[in-house]
C-alpha cells in the first residue's frame, strides 16, 4: 500500500476535466473573467483514461469527476465509459451544477456512472441567481428530478453555507433533501483559493449547523464513510433520510484525507489548499513508460506532508489569528472542491 509521511494511504482520486464554468458563484469563482487553460493543454480522455489505470494499480478505488463544470466537456459519458471498465475502480461518481444534467443524466448512468453530487445553495430562486449569477434553479431542478427518475442513486446535495447569506435556509433545505430522498451535504464555508476573499466572519460552523437541524428533528451520528470520508454523516431517527456535514473549518480531518487531485491539465495536486501540483502532462505526452509515470506519482504521494486545515485551525484559535492571504492557494475552479 502507498503511504505518505503521515502514513495516509492513496484511495480517492479527484479529476477536473475543465476549469470553464458557467456559473460564477460568489465563494468559489466571483470574477467575470479568468484566464482559461489553453484547450490544448487540457487532457484528452485517453490521457485521463491511462493515468486512472495507473492510479488505480497505486489504490485508488474511488473516482470523481469534477470542474469548473465538468458537464461542459463535450461527450463526458465516453469518460465514465473507459474509467468504469478500469480494473480496481469501484466508484464513478460526479460533482455538477446540474445544469446539463436532465438531458444527459441516463447516459451518464448507462455508461457506468454510480452517484452524483448536484451544488445548490439555496431554494429562493432570486437568491440562486444572485449567488450563481447565471444560473437557473428551475433548470437545475428539472436535472434533478431526471437524475431521479432514471435511477442515479444516491442523489446529495452540496450546499456551503455563509453567514448573512444562506445560513436561514439550513433547516428548508434539509426538509427538501428529506421530501425528495436526496441526501444532504451541508459544507463550511473555506478559504478555497485566493478570490473568495474569505473571513471567519463568514464561517457557520458544524455546531451551529446541526443546532439548526436538531430544533425540529433527532439526528444519529453514523461517522465517515470508511473512517476517511470527508462528511461526518448523520441519520434522522424519524428514518426520513440522512445528512452529512464537511467541517473542514472546525473539525479538520487532515489526519484521515485520503484523496489526491488531478487538474484538468495534468497537474498533481496533494491538497485542496495547495499552492502549486507536479505536472504529469510532459510525462503523458513525451515518451514515459508506465513504470516511470507510476514511479512519479509513488514519489509525488510518498513525500506527501499537508495538513493545512489542521494547521488552520490553529492559527484560528490562537491569539495571533488567521491570515488567509499570507498562504497563496491555486483558484478552486482548478481543483473542483
Amino acid at each position: 500500500m502507498l503511504l505518505d509521511r503521515n502514513e495516509r494511504p492513496l484511495k480517492d482520486l479527484r479529476i477536473s476535466v475543465t476549469d470553464r464554468c458557467n456559473f460564477r458563484c460568489t465563494y468559489c469563482m466571483p470574477f467575470d473573467h479568468y484566464e482559461w487553460i489553453e484547450k490544448s493543454l487540457i487532457l484528452s480522455y485517453e490521457e485521463i483514461e491511462r493515468l486512472g489505470g495507473l492510479f488505480a494499480r497505486l489504490g485508488i478505488e474511488k473516482i470523481r469527476l469534477t470542474g469548473g463544470e465538468p458537464m461542459l466537456r463535450q461527450d463526458l459519458e465516453l469518460l465514465v465509459a473507459k474509467l468504469a471498465a478500469v480494473e480496481g475502480i469501484r466508484e464513478i461518481c460526479l460533482t455538477t451544477n446540474g445544469t446539463n444534467l436532465a438531458e444527459k443524466c441516463c447516459l451518464l448512468k448507462a455508461a457506468g456512472l454510480d452517484r452524483i453530487n448536484v451544488s445548490i445553495d439555496t431554494l429562493d430562486r432570486a437568491k440562486f441567481k444572485a449567488i450563481t449569477k447565471r444560473g437557473d434553479f428551475d433548470e437545475v431542478l428539472r436535472g434533478l428530478l431526471a437524475a431521479k427518475d432514471c435511477g442515479l442513486s444516491p442523489i446529495k446535495i452540496n450546499t456551503v453555507v455563509e453567514k448573512g447569506v444562506n445560513d436561514g435556509e439550513i433547516l428548508d433545505l434539509a426538509e427538501f433533501a428529506r421530501e425528495h430522498g436526496f441526501g444532504m451535504r451541508f459544507i463550511e464555508y473555506m478559504d478555497v483559493g485566493n478570490a473568495n476573499n474569505w473571513t471567519e466572519n463568514k464561517l457557520v460552523p458544524k455546531r451551529k449547523i446541526l443546532e439548526t437541524i436538531r430544533q425540529k428533528y433527532d439526528l444519529r451520528e453514523v461517522g465517515r464513510e470508511g473512517n476517511r470520508a470527508p462528511a461526518v454523516d448523520y441519520e434522522f431517527a424519524d428514518g426520513g433520510g440522512e445528512l452529512g456535514i464537511i467541517a473542514s473549518v472546525t473539525e479538520p480531518f487532515c489526519g484521515s484525507c485520503s484523496r489526491a487531485r488531478l487538474t484538468a491539465d495534468g497537474k498533481l495536486v496533494t491538497c485542496l489548499f495547495a499552492d502549486r501540483g507536479f505536472d504529469l502532462r510532459p510525462l503523458l505526452r513525451g515518451s514515459a513508460s508506465d513504470e516511470e509515470i507510476l514511479e512519479a506519482l509513488r514519489g509525488v504521494w510518498s513525500a506527501r506532508t499537508d495538513r493545512y486545515s489542521e494547521e488552520r485551525w490553529v492559527a484560528l484559535q490562537s491569539g495571533d489569528g488567521y491570515r488567509p492571504q499570507s498562504h497563496r492557494k491555486i483558484e478552486m475552479i482548478s481543483l473542483g472542491g
